[in-house]
């Protein structure tokens, strides 16, 4: 697509939503929203409520979604253990908790996977 096709082609679409916009904004039902919200938020701040405590207050036994990754999770998780490689031909020995190491990685490109896991101690 050419740039002045393109141009054309984002002007009109802004057009459409100016358009949109402004039946937005001659909307009855949209002002009572803003209106009730500006109220809400004036009504809180003068008796110093939060939102959650405002969501408390309405439902008392409404609970907040713990997300599986949550704090609760990471707490509980076990540590990795850590591993001991020995290279029987050079001696070298690598301590490593995951397969990250870019020691390992260059034993494991040069001898291979499985011989590597082999000189696991």
């Amino acid at each position: 697509m050419s740039k002045l096709a393109e141009f054309k082609a984002l002007e009109a679409q802004l057009a459409a939503q100016l358009k949109q916009l402004d039946e937005l904004k001659n909307d009855g039902e949209l002002k009572r929203e803003i209106e009730f919200e500006q109220k809400l938020r004036a009504l809180m701040a003068e008796y110093g409520v939060n939102l959650n405590g405002l969501i408390a207050l309405l439902d008392p036994q409404f609970r907040p979604s713990v997300s599986p990754l949550g704090s609760s999770a990471r707490r509980n998780r076990r540590h990795r253990q850590i591993k001991v490689y020995k290279n029987p031909e050079s001696g070298e020995v690598v301590e490593t908790k995951g397969g990250n190491n870019k020691v390992l990685k260059a034993w494991k490109a040069k001898y291979g996977v499985d011989k590597v896991q082999g000189w696991l101690q």
